[in-house]
């Protein structure tokens, strides 16, 4: 296995066991990410907003709008990780924050100069979800490369609560600035927020070794074959991807009924409801803060099926909720679903950058992506049909229920007779 990383000549080697807080290079990645998410969790929101305000657009070209901001995730995220792993990842972030700083500008300077058009925000959402789509595929993939193999549990704790806080923090502030400056002010502040991105990218010292050359027979369509046939063969990373692509699946049907629960079953009323399902946000902030000390006191190997099958277990009492006092049950279940979901994000992402070839991180992790995440629509629309036929309480039962059951994947895996992840040995002159 090649070199995973250099540190530069002027670039001081981090201490052994060192604390990720005494860690530049990290640091720098996490402040810059903290800032470009809390901007794109503003954008969420001055985005249809602009549609709806300024132009003017109807409730399907709201609809519209919204697929195209996803639409890049189902389409190209299998080419993405195989192009990502020909170039260095960080460079490849590099461009991708520049790109999306330039997408997501011009939107405030057409707003300024009369010329806005809905077809310009169809075509900004879908570039800018492209920008993404290679974005956290690199991202992903350099994290390994940064951080030492002992510390990748932290640091993905770390960033992942920091996702969880733009979610929970991104749409007040997104209203906020937009009472503030209006729309336009929103975007700019999400355009400046990439800016922030490129030049903490730019501050970090350890470089990556250059991708291994490709051989004279490789084609794109061969190499996405072989990152799914990577995870398809492997004995652990299948199980993961079979039980967080379960999990979602559910996830999916949950997302859809609870809003349809809230307001028409628990009579919450309409202003309540966002601050109700904060509560995810809260459980999944703490999730990433705890999830490091879990895996150590728990095992790294271990925490991945006990977060699913016994963090998660409480979840259900959500679906219990009723009027009155007893709405209460709901955020409550809620916040263990953002707990558990989190400490088995950060608990699973791990794994997997432990046990892929560097060469192969890129092709990986997009096909984990690609699988998993291709599930929530599906789910969506599940729980939309099942509260139609069953009634909405019965199916969020049965969503909460689903959800958790998906730990069995990985239970019944040879993670159940692990404690701790195996740490690969380091490469031949690696060093930090």
């Amino acid at each position: 296995m090649p070199e995973v990383a250099k540190d530069l000549p002027d670039a001081e080697p981090e201490r052994a066991g060192s604390s990720l807080w005494r860690q530049r290079d990290f640091l720098l990645l996490w402040s810059g990410q903290t800032v470009s998410e809390m901007g794109s969790a503003v954008t969420q929101i001055a985005l249809p907003l602009f549609a709806v305000v300024v132009l003017k657009a109807s409730t399907f070209q709201v609809g519209l709008l919204t697929a195209a901001t996803t639409t890049a995730f189902a389409v190209i995220a299998l080419p993405a990780g195989a192009l990502v792993d020909r170039r260095p990842k960080r460079s490849v972030m590099i461009v991708c924050d520049v790109l999306r700083l330039v997408i997501i500008g011009s939107i405030p300077v057409a707003a300024a100069l009369g010329t806005l058009t809905m077809t310009q925000l169809y075509v900004v959402a879908v570039a800018a979800g492209v920008c993404t789509v290679f974005f956290d595929v690199s991202y992903q993939s350099y994290v390994p490369s940064l951080v030492r193999a002992e510390d990748l549990m932290d640091a993905n704790g770390k960033l992942g609560a920091t996702g969880a806080f733009a979610q929970l923090g991104g749409p007040g502030l997104g209203g906020g600035l937009v009472a503030a400056f209006g729309a336009a002010g929103a975007m700019t502040a999400d355009a400046i927020s990439y800016a922030v991105s490129v030049v903490s990218l730019f501050g970090i010292r350890k470089r990556e070794e250059p991708p291994p050359p490709r051989r004279a027979d490789e084609t794109l369509r061969s190499q996405i074959a072989e990152g799914l046939g990577f995870v398809a063969r492997h004995r652990i990373l299948r199980r993961v991807v079979a039980c967080a692509g379960t999990a979602n699946l559910f996830s999916g049907m949950t997302s859809a009924l609870a809003m349809v629960f809230l307001v028409r079953v628990l009579h919450v009323r309409p202003a309540l409801t966002g601050l109700i399902m904060a509560g995810s946000a809260i459980g999944a902030i703490a999730g990433g803060v705890f999830a490091g000390r879990l895996a150590k006191k728990i095992g790294s190997a271990r925490v991945i099926w006990v977060s699913m099958l016994v963090f998660s277990a409480p979840q259900v009492i959500a679906a219990a909720a009723w009027r009155g006092w007893g709405v209460l049950l709901f955020p409550l279940g809620w916040a263990v679903t953002g707990f558990s979901a989190l400490v088995y994000n950060v608990a699973q992402v791990s794994y997997r950058q432990s046990v892929t070839p560097p060469e192969l991180m890129g092709r990986m992790n997009a096909a984990v992506r690609w699988v998993v995440w291709g599930t929530l629509p599906i789910g969506g629309v599940l729980g939309g049909v099942l509260g139609t036929l069953i009634g909405v309480r019965p199916a969020l039962w049965l969503a909460f229920i689903g959800s958790w059951a998906a730990g069995w994947f990985v239970f019944f895996s040879p993670l159940r007779h692990m404690r701790d992840v195996p740490q690969p040995a380091p490469a031949p002159g690696a060093t930090g």
